[in-house]
């Protein structure tokens, strides 16, 4: 398994950290996405609350604990060659777990912050039916969101939205044109809009995360009061 990044990109050389079940005996992956000045240890803090046993985990590092310099809703150009090296990290780490024999139904993506807003536009860049893709505080990337005008490709790919409704660094809008466009491509997606102005990842999200990949591994557990 490769325990830096490659490519030679801003983010190329960096740690990944892993956790969870070696590959070859792990039915399925959760790759997780720090947020800005955020460490890939506490994601992997996050994992073990969510993760099903049978899971790998990797974790990616940032280069300066940052995917990209600028907020996530400037024009992307402004945000490159960052962008386009984290984007190609996450594509690396997903083929590495391909090429491992997960399917792509088993691998799951989740961010927080900067990494929501990262996993959600890889996924919608890279248009395959992943097990789940995370974002916890997080929306597209760009000045603007087009509307989805390929045929949808998502087939039922669970996406988890949650956000506070005065989140000091996410627009609602953006969430609600997020959520907008996963559903156009096929997605089964559950927002969730917090009161207050928090940015933080809360025990509603967590057990919602824990749930969708839960069903993934095939352990799913009862609802433990989590809304649905």
């Amino acid at each position: 398994m490769r325990h830096v990044t490659g490519g030679t990109g801003p983010h190329a050389g960096q740690p990944i950290a892993a956790a969870g079940a070696l590959p070859g005996a792990a039915t399925g992956a959760l790759i997780l996405l720090h947020g800005r000045g955020g460490n890939a240890e506490e994601m992997l803090g996050l994992a073990g609350l969510v993760a099903p046993s049978s899971f790998g985990i990797l974790a990616p590092k940032a280069t300066d604990h940052t995917w990209y310099p600028y907020r996530f809703t400037e024009p992307v150009a402004r945000n490159e060659p960052y962008l386009s090296s984290a984007l190609s990290i996450l594509g690396d780490l997903v083929d590495g777990l391909i090429g491992d024999g997960i399917v792509p139904e088993c691998i799951a993506l989740l961010g927080f912050s900067q990494g929501a807003c990262l996993a959600l536009e890889f996924a919608l860049r890279r248009a395959e039916r992943f097990g789940a893709v995370i974002g916890l505080s997080g929306g597209l990337i760009g000045d603007k969101v087009a509307p989805a005008t390929v045929s949808p490709t998502f087939d039922g790919m669970p996406v988890l939205l949650g956000c506070s409704e005065r989140d000091p660094h996410i627009p609602l809008g953006r969430v609600r044109e997020t959520e907008a466009v996963m559903q156009a491509l096929g997605a089964e997606v559950v927002t969730r809009i917090y009161p207050g102005s928090s940015h933080d990842i809360n025990e509603d999200e967590i057990g919602i995360a824990r749930q969708i990949l839960s069903r993934i591994a095939g352990t799913a557990e009862p609802s433990s009061g989590s809304r649905q």
